[in-house]
């Protein structure tokens, strides 16, 4: 080999040596954070024994009540109401509870598809 391509060569050993050693460190980092984690996990409580997890009530599983509501009425008395005036404007049981039936060919939904009446 000729002493310029020995020159040109012999620096490329320093590039090659640089990503090693980060490697190495990047390696050791990351099996310090698991290691770190580990201990981390060791500290935290156990999970709640079978008999601490929660258990149904006596008379069985508690289900919602299915019932139709309306919305309360805002006064109509002309006089501009500020959001703090309303209190707890909600909703009150209908006193249809009737529930609606869909009509024969309708698709249940805006654009849901379905032939739709003719």
């Amino acid at each position: 080999m000729s002493s310029a391509l020995m020159q040109i060569a012999a620096p490329s050993g320093a590039w090659v040596l640089g990503p090693v050693i980060a490697g190495v460190f990047l390696v050791g980092g990351l099996i310090g954070a698991f290691w770190f984690g580990d201990v981390f996990k060791s500290r935290e409580p156990a999970p709640p024994r079978p008999e601490e997890q929660p258990h149904l009530p006596p008379g069985g599983a508690v289900h919602g009540i299915q019932e139709n509501r309306e919305p309360e009425e805002v006064p109509r008395d002309g006089r501009r109401r500020l959001p703090h005036e309303f209190g707890n404007l909600g909703t009150r049981p209908s006193e249809s509870q009737e529930r609606p039936k869909w009509g024969k060919g309708s698709s249940g939904s805006f654009g849901g598809g379905g032939l739709g009446a003719h």
